[in-house]
C-alpha cells in the first residue's frame, strides 16, 4: 500500500535500539531521505556520516512540544512518520514512585504521541497522505504488574493510535500500530529482559511488511505473535472494523 522507495521518512528515537535499525532498514529499502529525530542530534552522527547525505539529524524531545513543531516545520517534505521513541520507568501500583513513574511515562508515551500526530498530520496531508507508525507494545493489551505504569501508558497510546487511524483516514493517511514483545534494546536490559529479548530487525522488517500490505496491527516477534494469536479475532472484529463503519 505504501512503497518506501524514494520517499522521505522521519523516525523518533533513532539513535539506538529499534529506531536505529529502522533507519538502517529504510535506507536499505531505498528511502530518499530519513530525518533522525532525537533529543541530542550529535547522538546520530554515525548514521549521518555513513548515509551519504540521506540521513539528517533533527532535534525532537517528545516531552517538549516546541521541539516537535519546529521539527515538523523543518521536515516539511516527510511522507512517513515512525514514532518509535518512548520511556520506561518500571513501577507497580503500590510502589512509592508509582504516580511519578506514571506521570513521566504518560507525558512521553501518550502526550508525546498526540503532540507528534498534531504536528505532523498536516505535513503528511500536504504530501499526499503518507503513513503514521506508532510503536506500542504487547503490554498495551496485557498489564504486567511490575511494569504497571508503563503498561498503562502503552494501553493509552494504543487507544490514541486507534483514534488516529479513524481520524487520519479522512486525509488518506495510513496508521500502523506496532506491538513488540521483549526486543534487544537498552530498555529491555534495564527491565531485566535481556535473556528473552529478540533482535530489533524483527520490528523493522515487520513495519516494512505492514507498509506494503496496509495492515494496522503489527506483532513482530515470538512473544508478540503469541499475543496476536489470542487477540486477533477480537482485534479484527472490534478494532479494525471501526473505520469502515463510520
Amino acid at each position: 500500500m505504501f512503497d518506501v522507495q524514494g520517499k522521505v521518512a522521519l523516525v523518533t528515537g533513532s539513535n539506538r535500539g529499534i529506531g536505529k535499525v529502522i533507519v538502517q532498514k529504510l535506507l536499505e529499502a531505498g528511502v530518499r531521505k530519513v530525518y533522525a529525530a532525537v533529543r541530542t542530534p550529535s547522538s546520530v552522527s554515525d548514521l549521518v556520516a555513513s548515509s551519504g547525505g540521506r540521513v539528517i539529524a533533527v532535534q525532537v524531545d517528545l516531552s517538549h512540544p516546541v521541539s516537535i513543531t519546529a521539527a515538523a516545520s523543518a521536515a516539511h517534505d516527510v511522507e512517513l512518520v515512525i514514532n518509535n521513541a518512548g520511556v520506561l520507568r518500571a513501577a507497580h501500583p503500590l510502589a512509592d514512585d508509582a504516580i511519578e513513574a506514571l506521570d513521566f511515562e504518560i507525558d512521553v508515551n501518550v502526550k508525546g504521541l498526540i503532540r507528534m500526530a498534531q504536528a505532523f498530520a498536516p505535513v503528511l496531508k500536504q504530501n499526499g497522505g503518507g503513513v503514521f507508525v506508532q510503536l506500542n507494545s504487547v503490554v498495551s493489551i496485557k498489564c504486567f504488574a511490575d511494569f504497571a505504569t508503563y503498561s498503562a501508558s502503552k494501553a493509552a497510546s494504543y487507544s490514541i493510535t486507534q483514534a488516529l487511524r479513524d481520524k487520519l483516514a479522512e486525509q488518506g493517511t495510513q496508521v500502523i500500530s506496532v506491538h513488540p514483545g521483549p526486543i534487544a534494546t537498552d530498555m529491555a536490559d534495564s527491565a531485566g529482559l535481556t535473556e528473552i529479548a529478540e533482535p530489533p530487525s524483527l520490528v523493522a522488517d515487520a513495519i516494512l511488511a505492514a507498509l506494503a500490505s496496509g495492515d494496522f496491527h503489527v506483532f513482530p516477534d515470538t512473544m508478540a505473535k503469541q499475543f496476536w494469536q489470542a487477540y486477533q479475532s477480537y482485534a479484527k472484529a472490534m478494532i479494525e472494523s471501526s473505520t469502515t463503519e463510520h
